[in-house]
């Protein structure tokens, strides 16, 4: 029997000790923290898409072959507005929340105003990042919300807008060994113009302890990348990192700016206003860390839609990317509550499957190349990168595997080159009954699934100066839906990815979507 996922899930504040079967390893100490949709109805109302739902965050801390669980929702602005009023008046991307019809003229004349240059949710139900020593729960809005790792308790708002231009950014930012972050955001129409922002948050230092206020008051702006559009944005998701280069993919899935503007006023949702266009090239800007700016060569591909990037590394001249893509926008139409009541347990035939895609691009541009020569000089891939009349480079990827998405690597390899990813099956539905180990170098895949169990994405944690990328845990928190069970967090072993060991929570789990791991001492 499938989960139901628009059904309101109840948070459990309270610190629960969790029943552990198996062994827990005795160098595991440390939490997960889970984020992801959580109440879907607010007296009368209900939001219409799965990623609208105001957040609830859950912990599992690994303390002395123990596990403690706890859940709490995010009490930002929107879920103290919507619970004052018992109804959605903060509008999601997927769903517009309209004045109740009692209200009088110039209430919903406000709410118009709000709408027209939107002022968007703090409802941080992505995923969690870190800036200096701080913890913040995130969606792609210029809110964020710090919160207390610990209790999980919400702390102060951070707006972006107050120490960068940019009017969103991605939730999954990149972390040097340093504990510096990496982030991108996009800046609307500021100055007259719209461009993507890559920019760095330091880690803070000695002498910065002491201050008050959020680390992203000492943000740098790394470069910025001019859209090729003005009134017409590139949504992405997530990009890429190696030592020297930074990767953005400016895709053809672009954010209407005047549409957006007059939405509400139509009666539609922001999210109508996100168009695909198949008939237009992807972009790939490859920046100079060093830098801050673009190298010569242009590169390009098909058009593609990419959320999330796998991992990047630099090797004999070439910087080679994985991505996960798809061909279509239909992953963002299955996660309507509508959709998802109807194809949870059965194949969509609408549905696009994602591949594992490979990438190269050759940094040094041979002027004396010919016309159609593929630049590309590596062994480690068939990816090709073909010279064009105007010398652009059009780029192929090899497909390395198909049906696989939310991607995970050992991120003590971030933009070095990796063998193994750990994610989601979804061959057939993007709701995944399987998560997989997948070997990019023998293109194996070990798969483990349970009868009605749902995992989620799962996380890699390296064992502490373990001997192979492989040599940790994956951590995966199981909807369970067998009569009388509660759900799970469930231990496999990073190299064989057999069970180690599972802790039952005493409470029904749900569908969430991005983990992050906080080593004990952090």
């Amino acid at each position: 029997m499938a989960p139901v996922f628009s059904k309101n899930i109840d948070e459990r504040p309270e610190p629960y000790k969790a029943e552990v079967q198996g062994n827990l390893p005795s160098w595991l100490q440390g939490t997960l923290l889970r984020n992801g949709p959580g109440i879907f109805t607010v007296g009368e109302t209900t939001y219409n898409h799965w990623f609208d739902g105001m957040a609830i965050m859950h912990s599992f801390t690994f303390k002395n072959g123990e596990v403690t669980y706890r859940s709490r929702y995010l009490r930002g602005d929107t879920y103290q507005a919507n619970m004052a009023a018992k109804r959605i008046v903060v509008s999601e991307m997927g769903t517009m929340a309209y004045p109740d019809p009692s209200k009088n003229f110039i209430v919903k004349a406000i709410t118009f105003l709000n709408h027209t240059v939107p002022d968007f949710t703090d409802n941080g139900a992505s995923n969690f990042i870190k800036y200096g020593n701080d913890y913040y729960a995130t969606s792609e809005t210029n809110y964020i919300r710090k919160i207390d790792p610990v209790t999980l308790e919400t702390q102060e708002k951070v707006d972006y807008l107050k120490y960068i231009a940019v009017n969103m950014v991605t939730s999954h930012p990149h972390y040097d060994k340093e504990g510096n972050a990496f982030n991108i955001g996009t800046s609307i129409a500021e100055k007259g113009k719209t461009k993507y922002t890559l920019f760095k948050v330091p880690a803070v230092s000695e002498t910065d302890k002491a201050k008050k206020g959020p680390a992203l008051k000492n943000v740098e702006v790394i470069c910025t990348v001019p859209c090729r559009s003005l009134l017409t944005p590139s949504y992405y998701h997530s990009f890429g990192m190696t030592d020297n280069y930074f990767i953005f993919i400016e895709q053809p899935f672009k954010l209407d700016i005047l549409k957006m503007a007059t939405a509400y006023m139509r009666g539609v949702n922001w999210a109508s206003c996100l168009k695909y266009h198949p008939e237009d090239n992807t972009l790939i800007h490859l920046i100079d860390r060093k830098t801050g700016k673009q190298v010569e060569t242009k590169y390009y591909t098909g058009a593609m839609i990419v959320y999330h990037h796998v991992n990047a590394f630099e090797i004999d001249g070439h910087v080679v990317f994985d991505v996960i893509a798809y061909d279509d926008n239909s992953l963002y139409e299955m996660f309507y509550l509508n959709n998802l009541k109807e194809n949870a347990e059965v194949h969509n035939e609408s549905y696009s499957k994602p591949t594992y895609r490979r990438f190269a691009l050759p940094l040094q541009s041979d002027k004396g190349a010919e016309v159609g020569e593929d630049l590309v000089k590596i062994k480690c891939t068939t990816a090709s990168a073909v010279k064009e009349k105007d010398g652009k480079l059009m780029c192929q990827a090899e497909v390395l595997c198909e049906g696989f998405a939310l991607p995970r690597i050992n991120y003590d390899i971030n933009s070095k080159r990796h063998r193994f990813v750990y994610g989601n099956c979804v061959e057939t539905s993007a709701v995944a009954t399987q998560i997989t180990k997948f070997d990019t170098e023998t293109k194996q895949m070990v798969k483990w699934s349970e009868d009605n169990c749902w995992p989620s994405e799962p996380v890699f944690i390296p064992r502490p100066n373990g001997e192979t990328e492989d040599d940790g845990v994956v951590l995966t928190s199981v909807i369970n839906s067998n009569p009388g069970k509660s759900g799970f967090i469930l231990l496999l072993d990073g190299k064989t990815f057999k069970e180690v060991a599972r802790a039952y929570v005493n409470t029904e789990l749900h569908k969430d979507m991005h983990g992050f791991f906080i080593p004990h001492g952090n």
